[in-house]
């Protein structure tokens, strides 16, 4: 299994050192995510700090961006890191995106659909010289001129990731994408129910291996040296979990359990302002539904309970702050066996 990092994206002078304390700990890769900060910058500063680190998005809004926007970002972040960057997409929640990104909502499978290929054709003309000429419902790209073509970058093609919660983005992504984002707000028995079907029916309509096919995440890691700081851990997920399940589109998650009225509870909890009390009704037992926990002694043990069907997790409580995990504790994760052998992306 390989454990991801996050990296300290609140101010890019620090980023190099934790990226580099990252690497020598051992760590596979570090992420980034879209929520308080831009999520490419700090993958820049990290792609010239590293030698070996895998960089990834974990996400990045796609609507907002062009393709064409997202493509050229993606296309230096490769050359910046020979070849170490993996740009994870996902869609948002309609709220969001019409209110906070000022974006025209429409239902975001087919959209995503066109984004990954139209990135991917853009992305062949400037690898293989192919006339661009791609033309959809949502995306039209038929313009580039050598003045905007950069040179080829000898290396394989980004592989693109996919954040995905319900059954249509989750076979989207199984179909065109070469991994997929989990959102923390999963069970296992959500994973094994929901996500690995609904998965498989993509990977059939396209011909793709699960072998290259990197499932990522899909819950929390609540972990420390002693119990006082797992207990912690263990707070701040249970205010994440709270927060989560009022959006009536992870319910699903809470319904596979028979806790639908939860949601419910949480969402009118929430339109009130009651935030603190909403994190008071996540009890111990649900909080494992969603979280691997245990002390650094205990931890790999659990993800390896936890996470069955994962092919990488990230160790990191929060966005701000990366994982403290030893680094013999870190190479017992990694020999969690997993199916994923490599991207299988080609030009």
């Amino acid at each position: 299994m390989r454990i991801m990092t996050t990296l300290p994206q609140r101010d890019l002078r620090l980023v190099a050192d934790a990226a580099r304390a990252a690497e020598a700990q051992g760590y596979d890769g570090v992420v980034t995510l879209e929520n308080r900060h831009e999520p490419f910058l700090s993958l820049g500063v990290a792609a010239v700090a590293t030698e070996r680190l895998q960089l990834a998005t974990g996400v990045a809004i796609a609507f907002p961006r062009s393709p064409m926007v997202t493509a050229s970002t993606a296309w230096d972040l490769q050359l910046a890191s020979r070849g170490r960057f993996v740009l994870g997409i996902g869609p948002q929640v309609r709220a969001h995106n019409e209110n906070r990104f000022s974006v025209k909502w429409s239902p975001p499978a087919p959209r995503l659909r066109e984004y990954v290929k139209a990135m991917r054709a853009i992305w062949r003309c400037w690898e293989k010289g192919e006339k661009l000429k791609f033309e959809g419902e949502h995306y039209r790209f038929t313009l580039m001129t050598p003045n905007f073509t950069p040179p080829s970058l000898h290396l394989p093609m980004v592989p693109v990731e996919l954040a995905a919660v319900g059954p249509h983005t989750l076979r989207l992504a199984g179909e065109v994408a070469d991994g997929v984002r989990l959102h923390a707000f999963c069970t296992r028995k959500y994973l094994e129910e929901m996500v690995m079907p609904r998965l498989a029916e993509g990977w059939a309509k396209s011909g793709r291996t699960r072998e290259n096919f990197e499932i990522h995440g899909g819950g929390f890691v609540a972990t420390g040296a002693t119990e006082e700081e797992v207990a912690k851990k263990v707070d701040w997920v249970r205010m994440r979990v709270g927060f989560y399940g009022s959006t009536p589109a992870y319910w699903p998650v809470l319904e596979a359990h028979g806790l639908g009225d939860l949601g419910r509870k949480l969402n009118a909890m929430s339109k009130q302002g009651q935030w603190s009390d909403m994190t008071r009704e996540i009890s111990d037992d649900v909080v494992r539904l969603f979280a691997a926990v245990g002390t650094h002694r205990e931890i790999a043990k659990a993800i390896r309970a936890r996470f069955a069907g994962s092919d990488s997790v990230s160790a990191s409580a929060t966005s701000e702050e990366g994982s403290d995990l030893p680094p013999d504790v870190i190479q017992d994760i990694q020999r969690i066996p997993t199916s994923f052998a490599g991207y299988g992306a080609a030009w």
